[in-house]
């Protein structure tokens, strides 16, 4: 199962948790109120990055979110928000940082452990909250994408192979994958990289290329 790590100033959110991880068999590696405080144990033992870090919005260190959001992901974990619904804003700003998805702190339990579960995975976390979040927001700066890119996004996204994308348009493979380069280019350009097939399903979610029920694991 996948390593976690528990990063909440509540310390019974954090208890709870760690109860539920495991039973499920997930192994909680680090559990703290800080992300300076996650990254120091990193460092003063040499462990390797938690593959999934459960990440509080709002700390009481006077940090934002972009930076613990930024700071984890750079340091190489995938991020899950633990949130309550009524900040939209602050989810949004999460998920423009890089986080792989949010699950709110009203849910069951299970519904935290699935959500860690399928980031780990690698695979996008489209839920009810993480739509709720990019539903109709205009915050995402739009990444202007042609007609065609448009449509190579959607499929390519929502799972297909490259080459049977280039195949369902009737254009060549290089062309397809040229367009995917560009792609990519147009949303780094605007602030929105997406290096991974993951990140470009989170931007065409982003965007209404691609809805909840299109993308792979939808529900």
């Amino acid at each position: 199962m996948s390593t976690v790590a528990l990063i909440d100033d509540h310390e019974s959110v954090r208890l709870g948790l760690e109860a539920a991880c495991a039973r499920d068999s997930q192994t909680v590696v680090f559990s703290g109120s800080t992300v300076v405080s996650y990254l120091e144990w990193r460092r003063a033992t040499a462990a390797a990055p938690a593959e999934v870090v459960v990440l509080d919005l709002t700390l009481g260190d006077g940090t934002t979110v972009t930076e613990n959001v930024t700071s984890l992901v750079n340091d190489g974990a995938s991020v899950v928000i633990h949130s309550v619904a009524d900040r939209p804003a602050a989810v949004r700003e999460a998920l423009a940082a890089g986080a792989a998805g949010v699950v709110s702190k009203s849910s069951a339990l299970d519904d935290v452990l699935d959500a860690i579960r399928t980031v780990a995975q690698g695979e996008a976390l489209n839920n009810v909250e993480w739509a709720s979040a990019v539903d109709g927001d205009r915050a995402f700066a739009d990444a202007q994408l042609a007609t065609r890119e448009r449509e190579v996004l959607r499929l390519y996204a929502t799972g297909l192979p490259l080459k049977a994308v280039a195949e369902k348009l009737g254009v060549a493979y290089s062309t397809a994958k040229e367009n995917i380069t560009r792609i990519r280019v147009k949303y780094v350009e605007v602030g929105r990289p997406a290096p991974t097939k993951v990140d470009l399903l989170r931007r065409a979610m982003e965007d209404g290329i691609v809805t909840a029920d299109e993308a792979p694991g939808g529900r």
